[in-house]
Order: structure tokens, then sequence, then C-alpha cells
């Protein structure tokens, strides 16, 4: 009925017999994240929750060039600029609107780095038909994940550095003392 301490991986038993959790792992260098725990292959958020951040919706609604720089510069790891990529972006989308077959490349590195699923269909189509939700699907990725996207991707790595960026993991559970 009741699992034993010991079969249990987020308790051991001290020498008083007294359970007590482990220490939560170490963050990874190249990504921080909230979501350990998370299950791979799922999104932290659907594509349609765009209220969830209404400040973001707002400004992907109306500027997708920014909100597409803030992914870009995260999931390239810093190597490409928000600004760059972000007027590369604006350019496409000036161009006959096809800024839907760039960006959607970048939902795949996301994917890629998170071992997330390719839902609700394939990344191509889906910012082809629905290039705002995605981005900002993407955004709340990220951020649901650690990172402040606002700050860009040196910023994020120096909190991280100085343990900022980490959110405790507590693991809940009944103890007897």
């Amino acid at each position: 009925m009741y699992t034993s301490t010991q079969d249990h991986p987020a308790v051991r038993t001290s020498a008083h017999s007294h359970p007590s959790p482990t220490p939560t792992p170490a963050i990874s260098t190249a990504f921080p994240t909230r979501f350990q725990h998370h299950p791979p292959g799922d999104w932290t958020t659907g594509l349609c929750h765009c209220f969830d951040d209404p400040a973001n919706c707002l400004i992907t609604c109306f500027c997708p060039c920014i909100t597409f720089g803030q992914i870009s510069e995260i999931v390239n790891r810093g190597q490409t600029s928000c600004f760059s990529r972000g007027l590369l972006y604006t350019v496409l989308l000036g161009f006959g609107g096809c800024a839907c077959l760039y960006s959607f490349i970048y939902r795949s590195r996301l994917r890629g780095q998170y071992d997330l699923a390719e839902e609700p269909c394939n990344d191509c189509l889906l910012h082809f038909c629905c290039g705002p939700f995605a981005l900002c699907q993407e955004y709340r990725e990220l951020k649901n994940r650690g990172f402040d996207m606002e700050i860009g991707w040196e910023a994020n790595m120096d909190r991280q550095k100085r343990g900022v960026a980490a959110v405790p993991i507590v693991v809940p559970g009944m103890t007897r003392h």
C-alpha cells in the first residue's frame, strides 16, 4: 500500500531514520530550466494560451519581429543578436509575407533542444497558418524554462552563473518526526 522511503528516489533515510529530501540536481549550463520534472515531448504551455502572457501577446500581434528576435537569440545561444534576426524577419515579412519560411526553423531547433513534440502539426505549416500563436508559444516555453526573454542570452548566462535563474524544486511529501 505505501512505498518505503528506500524505494522512493526523492527521499533518503538518514542515520536517525528520518527521511529528508535529496538535494536538487545541478542546473545544466546549456539552458536553465525550472521544469526539469516536465516530461520530454510535452510543451509547458498550449498553442492557444496566448493570454497567459498578455504583454507578449500584444507585442507579437503588432510587432512579431520583436518576439522572433528574442526567441532566435536564445535558441541560437547568443550567436546572433535579437536585432539582426528581428530585422531579417521584418524584411522577409515585408516581401510577400514569407517570414514563416524562416521562423519555423527556430521552432524546429527549439523542439530539438528540449525534445518537444511536433504538435499540433508540422512546424512550417504551423508558422504559415498560425505564426503569431506559434511565436507566443515558443516565447512562453523559453520563459517557462527559466529565461528572462527581455535581457538576452548573455545576461541570462550571467544570472545563471550567479545562481539567480534557477528556482529550487520542492519535493512535496509527508515526514514523520
